[in-house]
């Protein structure tokens, strides 16, 4: 297959989807127009676009949930709070790599972190009539915001790019001291960057989540994933990072998808801190009578949305918790794969001139991981994903995730072995092809 793909071609893909602006297009619409250009073409596409994984999913897990369904819980509805068994091991799991104490009432099993977003923004929001917004620490996942609109609820947001370390203390407070910030999200390991925050930005993400009484979402979708550090040790430190250990007024989201590789069963974990589980609001009690916020959580809006989580999806959760507590399921051992993956194709796009936007943590040489940032001199993030697609390469602009950034976010989950020196080849054909526009030197 000769690239480029011929402009008419990718615009007539994107047409198909009815997209106005391809730079603006959703992770999903970006897999769409990729595959319909493979479809035409019959070329093979570098797809670094979606963040599903790329690994088999654990055995235990399968063979956990098999065993449950072949005992008829497919015929019974789950606990609406979840099945004891996961609850134990949840609070278990937290206690062996995070090293915080929450019990197992506070361990409610969601459809995915994503589930555990929405209901934790809708009653976070409900609490008091005052705050009413949501504060996103980008970049971020888009589907989160997608989820504020979806629910009508305001939000602002900021960069941290700028504002790492103590830095990040007063922007911060410049948020929270107007009253009307109801909660707080990030990731840690952040989706897209890849960036950690450290424990002193966590601790003041903490302090102020008291002092302003602000709840924090810790979306802890890659759990554990920052391979510089040896996080795989049960009940030994070095723990996951997390803003509990700095206040009582957050939600910790915890993914089977990735750390686990067991995303087609939409299974995770919301765990609330004791103290906020059993705490009352007065937006709440209004709304509902006099309900603590994890009853609202549990028997309200969960229960309205879902009314529980997959029951055989619970009992898989539920053992790879426990083998990875027990010390005989080294899960972080699979995982590392990506971060194999992520120093090969960083090594390949700088080789070709290319630069890593999000590069460091406060001075510290960013973790390869599940995904990474790039960027070209002389191109916008929003022009350097349209003129890559038809190269047969597709990644997603870091416009959509909040950045301010220029690049795009690159997922290492799907590349496959071969794809490496195609990558190569066509970036070098990418380069060439981009000189040869007669770009001013500076550019290029």
């Amino acid at each position: 297959m000769k690239f480029p793909v011929s402009e008419t071609i990718v615009q007539e893909a994107v047409r198909a989807l009815h997209i106005q602006d391809f730079s603006k297009a959703t992770i999903r619409e970006v897999v769409a127009i990729a595959g319909k250009i493979e479809q035409q073409t019959g070329a093979e596409f570098v797809h670094m676009e979606m963040g599903i994984p790329g690994l088999p999913p654990s055995e235990i897990g399968v063979k956990a949930e098999i065993q449950a369904l072949e005992q008829g819980v497919a015929s019974i509805y789950p606990v609406i709070d979840g099945m004891p068994a996961l609850k134990e091991e949840a609070s278990r799991f937290i206690k062996a790599f995070i090293d915080l104490d929450i019990a197992p009432e506070a361990c409610v099993p969601v459809t995915g972190s994503m589930q555990g977003t929405f209901i934790s923004f809708v009653t976070a929001c409900q609490c008091d009539e005052k705050k009413d917004t949501i504060l996103f620490i980008d970049p971020g996942f888009p589907v989160q915001k997608q989820q504020a609109v979806i629910l009508g609820h305001k939000y602002e947001s900021f960069d941290v790019y700028d504002f790492r370390g103590e830095k990040l203390k007063e922007k911060l407070e410049s948020y929270l001291s107007k009253g009307n910030i109801a909660c707080i999200i990030y990731s840690n390991p952040n989706n897209p960057a890849w960036f950690c925050l450290k424990d002193k930005e966590l601790q003041i993400i903490g302090e102020l989540s008291e002092k302003y009484d602000t709840i924090v979402l810790e979306d802890l979708a890659y759990f554990a994933m920052d391979f510089r550090k040896a996080l795989g040790t049960p009940f030994q430190a070095p723990f996951q990072a997390s803003v509990g250990n700095y206040t009582n007024n957050y939600l910790l989201l915890i993914s089977g998808s990735k750390a686990f590789s067991y995303a087609g069963q939409r299974i995770g974990i919301v765990a609330m801190s004791n103290k906020l589980y059993h705490r009352t609001y007065p937006g709440l009690a209004r709304r509902y009578g006099a309900s603590t916020f994890g009853s609202v959580f549990i028997h309200r809006v969960l229960y309205a949305i879902s009314a529980g989580t997959s029951h055989s999806a619970q009992y898989a959760l539920a053992a790879m918790f426990k083998v990875a507590s027990d010390g005989t399921f080294p899960f972080l051992e699979e995982v590392k794969e990506y971060g194999r993956r992520a120093q090969r194709l960083k090594a390949i796009f700088q080789k070709n001139g290319f630069k890593i936007v999000y590069d460091n943590d406060l001075g510290e040489e960013i973790a390869d991981g599940f995904y990474f940032t790039i960027g070209y001199p002389g191109l916008t993030g929003d022009e350097l994903m349209t003129e890559l697609i038809p190269y047969g390469v597709s990644a997603i602009s870091l416009s959509t995730t909040g950045s301010r950034q220029e690049g795009l976010r690159a997922c290492t989950s799907f590349i496959k072995d071969h794809q490496y020196a195609q990558l190569d080849e066509r970036l070098a054909q990418f380069v060439k092809d981009l000189r040869s526009k007669r770009l001013p030197s500076s550019s290029v």
